[in-house]
């Protein structure tokens, strides 16, 4: 088990270490530069020039690679050009929403999908399997930000059972955040419940014609009496796979999500920093959202590991 976290720590590291050199890359390539940006078109060239030594673009893209990585390993993410904050302090305010956001409709989407799934699969061509593939196909054929749009129209507008968007804050208590962030929680968590319910059946499925299944079954153990106890924990490594995909889609890609019900998150925030040329915001905010991506892969492999103990043996 050690030497196979090692080797995945291993590549964990070797991932980050590309991912940040092509994000350097591709943000800075970007036509635009912040300083003529910030000063605007009228501005005369030496305050450009000493607007860009202030903050840092006038040396080498190499330099500035070098300076904005090491700081990052010290936790230092930089100052934002447009508002002069640090960007960990940014980052701090909006992760507070995206974060519980992502675990919340993470935690509606395994709820959804674990119970459709294996319902579908012990009914496999019935009646119930039929109308769970059809509500999961419709699940994934709806683009969330419809869906959102249509959870405010329905419980915000015309139930008025919930705010139509912005956050209330922690502050103000934790139900009172819960509340503000189930619509899009739900406007998350279907689509993917959807996916992880297909996933699930098809996983079942595949494991209910093994050779041990049948042994289990020949030794008297009903269909369903075998999939609970046999088929269920083998069947989990592709279901694993889709949740910690779902995760890091949850957290890195509900911008739309956010831009619909204006919730303060980090998506949002690299959509301004983006607008406002804020380089330095959009390279360490991609950067964070990346590693949590590849962090999650890791753990995901982990779990595997836990999981499946043939994949330890080969190691």
């Amino acid at each position: 088990m050690l030497r196979y976290s090692l080797k995945r720590l291993l590549s964990l590291i070797i991932s980050l270490t590309v991912a940040s050199v092509l994000i350097f890359m591709v943000i800075e390539v970007a036509p635009g530069d912040p300083a003529s940006y910030m000063l605007g078109m009228n501005a005369q060239p030496d305050t450009v020039a000493a607007l860009r030594a202030e903050l840092g673009l006038d040396v080498s893209k190499a330099e500035r690679y070098f300076n904005w990585a090491s700081a990052m390993l010290t936790g230092d993410f930089g100052t934002s050009y447009t508002y002069r904050t640090p960007v960990s302090k940014m980052i701090g305010e909006r992760m507070w929403v995206s974060l519980p956001l992502a675990l919340y409709a993470l935690t509606l989407s395994t709820l959804i999908a674990f119970p459709a799934g294996i319902y579908a699969a012990a009914r496999r061509g019935k009646a119930g399997d039929v109308v769970v593939m059809g509500a999961t196909q419709l699940g994934v054929a709806i683009p969330n930000f419809w869906f959102a749009m249509m959870m405010v129209l329905i419980f915000a507008i015309n139930l008025r059972w919930f705010g139509a968007g912005g956050f209330a804050g922690w502050d103000k208590g934790f139900w009172t955040g819960i509340h503000s962030l189930t619509l899009p929680a739900i406007s998350l968590a279907l689509p993917q419940g959807a996916i992880l319910a297909r996933v699930m059946r098809s996983a079942l499925l595949d494991i209910m014609g093994e050779d041990f299944m049948r042994t289990a079954r020949a030794k008297g153990l009903s269909r369903r009496q075998a999939l609970w106890r046999h088929g269920l924990r083998n069947a989990m490594i592709p279901v694993l796979t889709i949740i910690g995909l779902q995760f890091s889609f949850l957290l890195a890609g509900s911008i739309i999500i956010e831009q619909v019900f204006y919730l303060p998150g980090l998506g949002r925030l690299v959509f301004q920093a983006i607008s406002a040329r804020d380089l330095i915001v959009v390279e360490s905010v991609v950067m964070l959202l990346v590693f949590a991506v590849i962090m999650v892969n890791f753990l995901v492999d982990l779990a595997y590991a836990f999981v499946d103990p043939r994949l330890r043996s080969r190691t």
